[in-house]
């Protein structure tokens, strides 16, 4: 078993690291040994399935997430020192999952941890968008910046899962109604029309076909499938919660229609603000260029990015590499970058791109909003539309045969 630990040496040096043993108490005996005193240990195994079935409804919404960065930036803006700011924070916040997450936040910067190494072992609360700019700015000394920038993206995400909710909840309704009327015919109506066609020799629609089928099936086995099912969903999640599942939704997100261009326009949002940040605070821009990489959170573009400071580090130009992966880049971004490095104003290129492209996010995002409910209720309409089809079409068939 792998164990994260958190110890410090007999210089009284904090260290950080993983460690291999089969058991806890044979994990805190190997860091002893090493003249190492444990300060914290934790098992980084992945738990059941059951375990994580119960931490997928015990989140923290992105609401009060949203409050607790806004009010950290308040209190940073305020010269509160950060213990203190926690402190203050831990007190007044309601929700209880946040509350002890801000208390083990806490205890880490106490015993020595940075700020981002605290929230990194917070992992299942923060994304990793959020702790890598936290990280990015505490190399440049701008971490109150950086709350703000988090507060205001994480108060636009906030409302553009309210809008996509809103625009969900009437189809959600009709739905659930589509599902229960389904539910009543396959349970009770079809049982007892079933056996009439299969007595008059009535040839059944393919539509009738399948429905029938599916409906005979989930009445014997709806069991099996709701397992299959339930179990088929978390392993999905699991699988792309790790290193070859994101890389692999990382090229998937573009193939989709509409939200491929939204993912890219925030991706490229992000990098910018990011890295705009970053210059400001005096980082090279090869070494920035790879923090802010690390923001984005899309192995892809991650991997353009250090092929681009690895570039930049051999003499070529930012806006030439990125001229050549207008796959992932439109040709204005590489064309702003180079009108940044000609003048030796970057960083407000930089800002400029990022403006430009979270408000073509928010247009596409209010876009998509529309365009959902009415595309849902068609959706709706063509299910009810089948499901009547294959009941109606056979009786039409039977009541033909009587007449001949």
């Amino acid at each position: 078993m792998k164990f994260k630990y958190q110890a410090r040496s007999k210089d009284g040096e904090l260290q950080v690291g993983f460690v291999d043993a089969p058991s806890q108490e044979d994990a805190v005996r190997v860091l002893s040994e090493h003249e190492l005193f444990v300060l914290s240990i934790a098992s980084e195994e992945k738990g059941a399935i059951g375990d994580r079935f119960f931490q997928f409804f015990n989140r923290v919404k992105t609401k009060d997430l949203m409050i607790f960065t806004r009010q950290m930036a308040t209190l940073m803006e305020a010269e509160i020192p950060l213990e203190a700011s926690l402190q203050a924070l831990e007190k007044q916040t309601k929700n209880p999952i946040l509350k002890e997450t801000i208390f083990q936040i806490r205890q880490d910067v106490e015993s020595g941890l940075s700020f981002s190494q605290a929230l990194e072992r917070q992992g299942e609360i923060f994304s990793v968008f959020y702790i890598n700019m936290i990280r990015s700015a505490e190399v440049t000394g701008r971490l109150q910046e950086a709350m703000l920038f988090l507060g205001a993206y994480m108060e636009k995400e906030n409302e553009w899962q309210s809008k996509i909710i809103g625009s969900l909840t009437y189809p959600a309704i009709l739905m659930g109604l589509f599902l229960v009327v389904m539910g009543i015919m396959v349970g009770t109506i079809l049982p007892k029309i079933m056996p009439v066609f299969q007595e008059s020799g009535v040839d059944l629609p393919l539509v009738s076909k399948i429905i029938f089928g599916a409906g005979s099936i989930m009445l014997q086995w709806w069991w099996a499938v709701l397992v299959i099912v339930v179990v088929a969903v978390f392993a999905l999640l699991d699988y792309f919660k790790s290193d070859e599942g994101r890389m692999v939704w990382g090229r998937l997100v573009f193939f989709l229609p509409v939200f491929g261009s939204l993912f890219k326009k925030i991706y490229i949002a992000r990098f910018a603000q990011s890295l705009s940040t970053l210059l400001k605070g005096g980082i090279p821009v090869a070494q920035a260029i790879e923090i802010a990489g690390s923001t984005i959170g899309n192995p892809l573009y991650r991997e353009i990015f250090q092929i681009s400071a690895q570039g930049i580090r051999e003499g070529k130009l930012f806006s030439e590499i990125l001229a050549q992966e207008e796959k992932f880049f439109p040709s204005m971004v590489s064309q702003m970058i180079a009108v940044g490095e000609s003048t030796g104003r970057l960083d407000e290129m930089l800002l400029r791109v990022a403006s430009f492209y979270e408000r073509e996010a928010d247009q596409t995002m209010d876009n998509l909003s529309e365009l959902i409910q009415p595309l849902f209720i068609l959706l709706i309409g063509g299910m009810i539309g089948l499901l009547f089809a294959a009941i109606l079409l056979p009786i039409y068939n039977l009541a033909q045969s009587f007449q001949m």
